[in-house]
């Protein structure tokens, strides 16, 4: 005779005395990028002056309580947030510098793929168009990332450029002087996408590759 649906003794309670199983409990790093991921869902939705740590501990499905075991307040989660996105992002491009073996267009191209894939179009990118609306409301937050993020991006940028004079593939230091130059489509394009990319959005890799051209033909370049 053929089982009826409700005979299923998978769809059956357990049998007394027995417990079902329970998931592992998580351990104390992967409770951290719980928080984590939760407070940057939370700041992406409400900024940071509206985030709330209820709303973060409640995303995080810990209690209020546990979350203060980690991050002692949300400045503390912003830091957090930046440490955990941007620091590798960061320390993997400086270190490509110093053993990159082509061009330095192609040095270019290499960062501009960093920034694509693990930056811009992620959920990483929240924490810079927080940053652009609020960071003059918080100046050691401001302070913080300029310092953490915004000055070891412009020392990058400026490595990438005494190397192509160096290598003499370009003939101005105007880059050198002046990095934000090499820096600013990348802001843009966060702008762009944030305010008008559900209805025409940019081709983020496409532009910031378009604008390596125009620099590079200010800069002076030529074939070595």
């Amino acid at each position: 005779m053929a089982r009826l649906p409700d005979q299923d003794p998978q769809l059956q309670p357990p049998a007394p005395g027995t417990r079902r199983r329970r998931a592992a409990p998580m351990d104390k790093a992967e409770r951290r990028r719980a928080i984590l991921a939760a407070a940057l869902t939370v700041f992406a939705r409400h900024g940071f002056a509206g985030a709330r740590l209820d709303d973060v501990a409640r995303q995080a499905g810990v209690a209020k309580g546990t979350l203060y075991l980690y991050f002692a307040d949300k400045e503390a989660l912003f830091r957090g947030l930046v440490e955990q996105n941007f620091a590798p992002v960061l320390a993997d491009a400086d270190a490509a510098i110093a053993v990159f073996p082509g061009s330095t267009r192609d040095l270019i191209d290499l960062v501009i793929a960093i920034l694509s894939q693990r930056v811009i179009g992620t959920p990483a990118e929240a924490l810079v168009r927080l940053m652009i609306a609020e960071g003059s409301r918080f100046p050691e937050l401001a302070a913080f990332y300029h310092r953490e993020v915004v000055s070891r991006a412009l020392g990058i940028v400026r490595a990438i450029a005494q190397r192509g004079l160096d290598r003499g593939e370009i003939t101005s230091d105007i880059a050198v002087r002046f990095p934000q130059l090499m820096i600013s489509p990348a802001v843009v394009a966060v702008v762009w996408n944030g305010m008008f990319g559900s209805f025409d959005p940019l081709d983020v890799r496409a532009f910031l590759s378009a604008h390596r051209d125009l620099l590079l033909r200010g800069l002076g370049w030529r074939d070595t």
